[in-house]
């Protein structure tokens, strides 16, 4: 039998969502039935848009997915105005205050706090910039990511932005491929870094080279299966097919559509293509694809880059990340800026948006570490950029605890989430950077915070590894996590190591503390963490991490999800205005 959400899907789905949407924003959020409301919230992600959790009722986050992040002159500045006027809730965050917009570890951007009513004028608004928030959710192909500088850096290998934008093109609103079994990413990697993150996608492109009617062709080598969600992560496998970037989009389109026939549409926790390829493997899927799907003859994989990836490889060398001044291949420059947790006010990102129009095209780009680039910045425009007052809060060179860190949206807004997130990384980041001393040669160590299971702050590829979790402590629920140590990608990618489970919030910090002094005591020469730890066993990484108070508080160590907003000054489910009439007022008030 078809889960509920297929039976609803079958109903309405796709471009046909847009008329209902407009219906009931015209009508106001009360119009849609409740019993009606699981099905129109779930088809409502098709188009970006996701019902905010218990409390919050009425409020939506809106997601917009530009094609490898990239975000064209102007592009930036409308999403901040609209940020600024639509993207405010009833109460305040005590550390980002109202109105803000995140960037994700999709090279995205969510606003929060959307009503219904408004939505058809951000429609409007975005499709005005060129912008649009199709399938930015939902059972479908979402934002394809890669290579944040693509066609800009002077390291690419293939031009990752092309393919990007060629796939965006070919399945954004394609009828065809707008009903897939579950959520579909893609990512495509150009450069010797590996900064597309290939390994932990659907489908991945990643630069390869071979011949080709007896010509040597630079193209990509295709892995397919990779995730992270719940507690089934996988890498991607390598299906032994090269793609010339002319044959990308075709056989896309065919291992899309084998997806589409063949994924599990009765149960949705096994409806990832990655449970597929665990139940065919590596070649019966070639096979299949190569036999049912594929119209020309697919050529055997081609030689890789996979060796000289660095980007969150636990190397040393590399630019992954691309934050700080980089040379591109026409002699200007890009300056990646350090976005903490990704979260930018919207005051703050007309003022970014100000800068990159003064010194650079007026470009922006979003990258998979919630951070933001500015392209085309001449040589003699660098230092007065460097000098732009905003750069105090999103700056070039951060310290590597800042630099590594990123969370996900947490009990603030998300249903799924154990456990209150950004706030609370931003205050672990702060502690860690005034108390525990790093070797200087470090300047990037990754730590990622995960509300829960589902696992979008991918934190089973960091240096170390939080997932929200409860315990108790002195006979109290508290909130709570499980760490995991030396995860990450590169050419042998790994999966953190979870040797501690429900450590209180509030001892994490102190965890990290015997960690690292640890590691700075016993390192050898210019060792990585991840160097460090591969050697040892869970046993022994336990040990190096024992949990301790110290002069860190937490403000956040009740139950966060029992609440209507965790920073709220009345903060239990009865005391939420929701719903609400799109200034605010409680509907209920109107009764």
């Amino acid at each position: 039998m078809p889960s509920d959400v297929e039976q609803w899907k079958d109903e309405v789905y796709g471009t046909d969502i847009r008329g209902h949407i407009e219906r009931f924003a015209e009508e106001g959020w009360e119009s849609i039935p409740d019993d009606e409301r699981d099905a129109w919230f779930e088809r409502f992600k098709w188009y970006g848009l996701y019902h905010q959790r218990a409390g919050q009722e009425s409020y939506f986050m809106m997601r917009i997915g530009p094609p490898g992040g990239v975000l064209e002159p102007g592009q930036f500045r409308a999403v901040a105005e609209i940020a600024k006027e639509f993207s405010t809730g009833p109460a305040e965050n005590p550390i980002f205050g109202n109105g803000w917009l995140d960037v994700t570890t999709r090279q995205a951007i969510q606003l929060h706090w959307i009503n219904l009513e408004d939505v058809p004028e951000i429609f409007e608004r975005l499709e005005k910039s060129g912008l649009s928030t199709i399938q930015a959710c939902g059972d479908s192909w979402r934002n394809i990511v890669g290579c944040p500088v693509a066609g800009k850096d002077r390291h690419e290998f293939v031009d990752a932005g092309t393919l990007a934008d060629d796939l965006h093109e070919a399945f954004k609103g394609n009828r065809e491929h707008s009903n897939l079994p579950r959520k579909w990413k893609v990512s495509v990697t150009g450069c010797r870094e590996g900064c597309g993150q290939g390994d932990i996608n659907d489908l991945a492109f990643e630069p390869a080279e071979r011949e080709v009617d007896g010509e040597s062709v630079r193209g990509y080598n295709v892995r397919v299966g990779g995730g992270l969600a719940r507690n089934e992560p996988r890498f991607a496998k390598e299906i032994d097919v090269f793609v010339t970037p002319g044959e990308a989009v075709d056989v896309a389109a065919g291992i899309s559509a084998l997806f589409r026939d063949h994924g599990d549409r009765e149960n949705r926790y096994n409806a990832r293509i990655k449970f597929l390829m665990d139940e065919w493997g590596p070649e019966e899927f070639r096979r299949v694809l190569q036999d049912e799907y594929v119209e020309f003859e697919m050529h055997e994989a081609g030689e890789d880059l996979r060796s000289e990836y660095s980007y969150n490889a636990g190397t040393a060398h590399g630019h992954g990340d691309h934050v700080g001044v980089h040379e591109q291949r026409d002699g200007s420059n890009y300056v990646g800026l350090n976005v903490l947790v990704g979260r930018i006010g919207a005051d703050e990102a007309l003022e970014l948006a100000d800068v990159a129009d003064r010194h650079g095209s007026g470009e922006v780009r979003l990258t998979q570490r919630q951070n933001v680039i500015l392209t085309d910045v001449p040589d003699e425009n660098v230092d007065e950029l460097l000098a732009e007052p905003v750069l105090e809060y999103y700056s070039p060179d951060p310290h590597a605890f800042q630099r590594g860190s990123i969370a996900c949206t947490g009990t603030e807004f998300c249903s799924l989430s154990i456990v209150e997130t950004k706030n609370r990384q931003v205050r672990y980041s702060r502690w860690l950077t005034e108390n525990v001393e790093l070797p200087e040669d470090v300047e990037d160590f990754h730590i990622h915070l995960s509300g829960c299971t589902a696992s979008c702050a991918q934190p089973q590829i960091a240096d170390i590894s939080l997932r929200g979790m409860k315990t108790r402590k002195d006979g109290e629920p508290v909130e709570a996590f499980d760490i995991g140590l030396a995860g990450g990608l590169g050419e042998q990618p790994e999966f953190a190591r979870w040797v501690r489970q429900r450590v209180p919030a509030d001892e994490v910090p102190g965890a990290i503390e015997n960690l690292v002094e640890t590691y700075v005591a016993e390192r050898e020469g210019e060792e990585t963490f991840r160097e460090f730890a591969r050697e040892m066993d869970e046993g022994e990484l336990a040990a190096l991490c024992e949990p301790k108070e110290t002069s860190y508080e937490d403000g956040f160590l009740h139950n966060t999800k029992r609440t209507w907003y965790p920073y709220a000054e009345d903060d239990d489910l009865d005391a939420s205005p929701a719903p609400t009439t799109p200034d605010d007022t409680p509907i209920s008030a109107d009764d």
